[in-house]
């Protein structure tokens, strides 16, 4: 037994397509009698520059692996609570659709107030919370919505037992996450929806997050809280009541992405890539059921038979496109201005920018 060198025109034809090194080949031949054998010759070409290709390639597949995580971009996104209005930016994170992106995130809960001053200052690049966005654009605030994750909202009014109706709330107290916020617009929008005058007949509580307002409830400190899934399943099965489910009367961008005019400016790229992710994690949520059920229970720490309420009345509320729709976009612009009393008009480019999620629509093939 013995080797020898083999020229490239003594390969097996079907070996000559490989992508082997001239001089690489090496031939192992076993003669006749060798090792007791008496048959024909045996001959094997070990192919080292196959292998060689192999583990290069092996090596680069492990490093472009690797290279989204060595050189993501970090943000910080804040949120006012974990719950299902929030779920987007849950999934996007523990599924990996920031990560596939380059982008490195850190889910901050923080006050609607504190996380529009955190992203007026820069101590935050985004933020989930539309209402409180906008109205710090309202009143001067360089900041801007530039994404829609829920195009409908997926809060609920929820009252003690003793009331019934959204009418017996007239002269009472309604508990929502801070003055100006979303959950405040809603309340708001609700009552008068059912011929209650919002700024006459009933009182706000500004209470925090939506555990802190089902507490309130609970110990009789306001008769109706504000709150989403799945703390109003929570609060029906304490005996409370849900009076109104307010995405089935009202349309507008409920929860979405707004950023400041110099992240617009300076990070365009990153911007791209974070609707980007937020656009594709919606898809995800819509088409997979159990999988965002089971974010939404390590997310809210809730029950998985409250988590599956939750998404079974609200998966239809998140945008397909990350699409802002204007006319609701109005409906918030025109309740806080009266809430703020500002007289002035508002057009609408002074508190969108589309500019980025129509790149990014027209990259994932969504519109032309």
């Amino acid at each position: 037994m013995f080797y020898e060198p083999v020229a490239k025109s003594q390969l097996d034809p079907f070996e000559s397509n490989t992508m082997m090194p001239i001089g690489l080949s090496i031939r192992w031949v076993c003669r006749r009698g060798a090792l007791g054998y008496r048959g024909e010759t045996w001959e094997w070409s070990i192919m080292i520059g196959r292998i060689a290709t192999g583990v290069f390639a092996g090596l680069l597949a492990f490093s472009l692996w690797l290279a989204p995580a060595r050189c993501a971009d970090k943000v910080r996104i804040g949120v006012s609570n974990y719950n299902i209005s929030n779920l987007t930016v849950g999934v996007a994170q523990t599924q990996n659709f920031f990560r596939q992106e380059g982008i490195e995130a850190e889910i901050i809960r923080m006050n609607p107030n504190v996380a529009t001053m955190a992203l007026v200052s820069g101590d935050i690049d985004y933020s989930i919370l539309v209402g409180s966005v906008i109205g710090a654009n309202l009143k001067g605030a360089k900041l801007k919505m530039i994404a829609c994750s829920q195009d409908r909202t997926p809060l609920s009014l929820v009252s003690k037992a003793a009331i019934k109706s959204v009418k017996e709330l007239k002269g009472k107290t309604i508990g929502v996450g801070s003055y100006g916020s979303t959950p405040d617009i809603i309340a708001r929008l609700v009552v008068k929806h059912y011929g209650v005058d919002p700024e006459t007949e009933i009182k706000m509580l500004a209470l925090g997050s939506d555990a802190a307002r089902l507490t309130a409830l609970k110990e009789g400190v306001v008769d109706a809280i504000v709150v989403a899934p799945p703390a109003d399943y929570e609060g029906k099965n304490m005996g409370f009541n849900i009076l109104s489910r307010a995405g089935e009367i009202l349309r507008f961008p409920y929860n979405g992405l707004g950023a400041s005019m110099k992240k617009l400016g300076e990070k365009p790229d990153e911007v791209k890539r974070v609707i980007r992710a937020i656009v594709r994690t919606n898809g995800f949520i819509r088409r997979n059921r159990d999988g965002a059920i089971q974010v939404l229970v390590s997310w809210t720490k809730t029950k998985p038979e409250f988590a599956a309420a939750a998404y079974e009345s609200s998966v239809g509320f998140f945008s397909q496109d990350g699409t802002i729709p204007e006319d609701g976009l109005l409906i918030v612009v025109d309740n806080l201005k009266k809430s703020m009393n500002i007289t002035r008009p508002v057009a609408l480019y002074e508190v969108l920018d589309s500019t980025l999620l129509s790149e990014v629509q027209r990259e994932l093939g969504i519109k032309k």
